[in-house]
């Protein structure tokens, strides 16, 4: 009997392996990404578990779930905000409107605080939590993208395979990440969010998210999105996938992007 245990068990690995290897072959013949044709890491798939109303005037450069609100900032001249909203509803709680010279991007909240990037002005805001108001500004080198934190310091990309680890005082770079998947760097690293001890970032123009370490920047798999696509039979302004939220406490994943009128909380489906 106990052989006979040992061999279900051993079959049933094999199956699970077969099935992972299968799903993971699917995806990489189905996906325009030339990465996920050729990525030795593992390749998941989503389920939707809910769907929610996004604000489709919202061009999503940075989205956080902070103690049941949604946060997010917005982008384009003239357009960009910081905003505070219902998840359920999609109701705007609070928001501020930056001036029309600056193009805001990714934001983080960290101790009380939101940190907010612009992307060429290299300039960062600083507000606070509870009231929006502006308590600061920061500075830094380049573009400004995705922002995110682990809890201690801030996490930066500026569109190149390079995430920066800031000082959230002094705003010093302390290293940098280069994200790479095998010897291929990634480029276009967008809206980022930290996730179980990861980084997982969007990128630019494709519907998937790499989820990279932070120690290394090695990619330890991808997620296809793709099947938010028929979600949208009429497109009509939407733009790219942006915007990752992580609730911790419920352990729940959200994503959206520029001018959806949907945010959708996933499963991640087949991760190793």
């Amino acid at each position: 009997m106990r052989h006979l245990n040992r061999l279900f068990l051993l079959l049933s690995v094999f199956f699970f392996c077969t099935g992972l290897e299968q799903a993971t072959a699917e995806l990489q013949q189905s996906s325009s990404f030339g990465l996920l044709k050729t990525t030795k890491a593992p390749i998941s798939n989503i389920n939707i578990v809910n769907i929610f109303p996004h604000d489709p005037e919202s061009f999503t450069e940075g989205l956080v779930y902070h103690k049941g609100y949604l946060y997010e900032s917005t982008g384009l001249n003239g357009q960009s905000f910081l905003k505070k909203t219902e998840i359920k509803s999609g109701k705007i709680i609070k928001e501020v409107k930056l001036s029309e010279k600056y193009f805001a991007e990714g934001m983080a909240i960290l101790d009380n605080k939101i940190y907010q990037l612009t992307w060429q002005n290299q300039t960062g805001f600083i507000y606070d939590l509870q009231s929006f108001k502006e308590t600061g500004k920061f500075s830094y080198s380049g573009e400004g993208w995705g922002l995110t934190t682990n809890g201690e310091k801030l996490f930066m990309s500026n569109g190149s395979p390079m995430i920066s680890c800031i000082d959230p005082v002094s705003f010093a770079v302390i290293r940098k990440i280069k994200v790479h998947d095998g010897k291929i760097p990634v480029n276009n690293l967008n809206e980022l969010e930290f996730i179980r001890g990861e980084i997982w970032a969007n990128i630019f123009m494709e519907d998937v998210i790499a989820r990279i370490s932070p120690q290394t920047g090695k990619v330890l798999g991808w997620i296809d999105l793709g099947r938010l696509r028929p979600m949208f039979p009429d497109p009509g302004n939407r733009d790219v996938l942006n915007g990752i939220a992580y609730d911790p406490e419920g352990d729940r994943i959200f994503v959206t992007g520029k001018y959806w009128t949907k945010l959708f909380e996933i499963k991640v489906e087949n991760k190793k």
